[in-house]
C-alpha cells in the first residue's frame, strides 16, 4: 500500500500552492498527493510539466480527485451536458497521463454534491453507465483507472453502498473502472464496513480514510483502524490509502464539506503538520500490520 493525503487539509479554499504542498507532504513522509482534477484541467502545459518535475524530484506520485460540477454531469438527461462531461474528463485523463497520475477518483458518474432535484436512480444508472463505457476506452488507452466513489445519502442517490457499486462497475464492464470506498461514507451507509471492503475485493481501486467526523485517522478512534487494515490485507490491497481530513471551518471547503466548527483545537500550522504526521505513522501501523 501507498499512503497519501488530499491537498485541501491545510486550507479552507479549493485551491492551493502545489509546490508548497508537495514539499510538505514529502517532508512528512507521504508517498501520494491527491490533487484536484479541475485544477489539472485548467493547467497550462508548462504548469503540468512543472508539477510532474517537482513530484518526480520529491518522490511524490499523484492521484486525481474530481467532484464534478453540474455542467459535467454524466447522468444528466441533457445530451449536451453529457457530451460536455465526456470532453471534460477526457482532457483530464490526458493531462493525468502527462504527470503519470494513474487514478482518477470521485463521483465522476454524476455531479457533486447532488441537489436531489432529480432522483430517478434507474435512469441515472443507464445514462451514466453508457457514458462511462465510452470514457473507459480513453482510460484503457492511457492505462488509467477510474475509481467511482461510493457516497452517503446526503451527497448522492446514485451509489450509496459497496453492493450497489459492485453491480454498477460490473455493468460498465471495463478493467479500468472500479470502486472507491471511503470510511466516512461507509460509516453512514454500510452495515459492516469491514465486510464491505472484503466484498469489493479486487474491484477496490482506491481507499479514502478519515474518522466519522472527518478528523484524521486515530484522532478519536471512532473507527476500528486495526480491523480496517486487516480487511485491506485480506483482499491483498496494494493501492493508495489516502486521507481526506477536514478540520478547518470557513471558506468554500468548510461550506462544501459542512464543517461548521473548528475541529483542529485552534491548531497552529505547525500543529496541523504534527497531527497529520502522527496520523500517518498510526495508519501505516494499522494497515501494514
Amino acid at each position: 500500500m501507498k499512503f497519501g493525503t488530499g491537498y485541501a487539509y491545510w486550507g479552507t479554499e479549493w485551491k492551493c500552492d502545489y509546490e508548497e504542498v508537495i514539499n510538505k507532504v514529502a517532508d512528512i513522509g507521504f508517498d501520494v498527493l491527491e490533487i484536484g482534477a479541475d485544477h489539472l484541467y485548467h493547467m497550462t502545459g508548462e504548469e503540468i510539466d512543472g508539477l510532474k518535475a517537482l513530484g518526480d524530484r520529491r518522490g511524490i506520485s499523484f492521484t486525481t480527485n474530481c467532484g464534478p460540477a453540474r455542467e459535467y454531469d454524466l447522468s444528466s438527461t441533457d445530451p449536451e451536458v453529457r457530451a460536455n462531461g465526456l470532453a471534460y474528463f477526457k482532457k483530464i485523463l490526458h493531462n493525468m497521463d502527462r504527470i503519470g497520475s494513474k487514478s482518477l477518483v470521485g463521483a465522476i458518474y454524476s455531479f457533486w454534491p447532488s441537489d436531489f432535484a432529480y432522483t430517478d436512480k434507474a435512469a441515472a444508472w443507464e445514462t451514466s453507465i453508457r457514458c462511462l463505457k465510452e470514457l473507459s476506452r480513453t482510460a484503457e488507452e492511457l492505462d488509467i483507472e477510474c475509481a467511482l466513489e461510493v457516497l452517503n445519502r446526503n451527497e448522492t442517490y446514485i451509489l450509496n453502498d459497496c453492493a450497489e457499486a459492485v453491480e454498477y462497475v460490473n455493468r460498465v464492464g471495463s478493467r479500468n473502472v472500479n470502486i472507491l470506498l471511503d470510511t466516512y461514507h461507509m460509516n453512514i451507509e454500510e452495515d459492516d464496513m469491514f465486510d464491505a471492503i472484503r466484498r469489493a475485493g479486487d474491484l477496490l481501486g482506491h481507499f479514502h480514510v478519515g474518522e466519522c467526523n472527518r478528523k484524521l485517522p486515530g484522532m478519536n478512534n471512532t473507527i476500528d483502524w486495526m480491523e480496517i487494515g486487516r480487511a485491506l490485507r485480506d483482499i491483498n490491497y496494494r493501492k493508495a490509502v489516502v486521507m481526506e481530513p477536514f478540520l478547518l471551518s470557513g471558506g468554500s471547503v468548510g461550506h462544501d464539506i459542512r464543517v461548521w466548527r473548528d475541529l483542529s483545537g485552534n491548531a497552529t500550522p505547525e500543529q496541523m503538520d504534527q497531527y497529520i504526521k502522527d496520523s500517518l505513522a498510526y495508519l501505516k501501523k494499522c494497515c501494514l500490520g
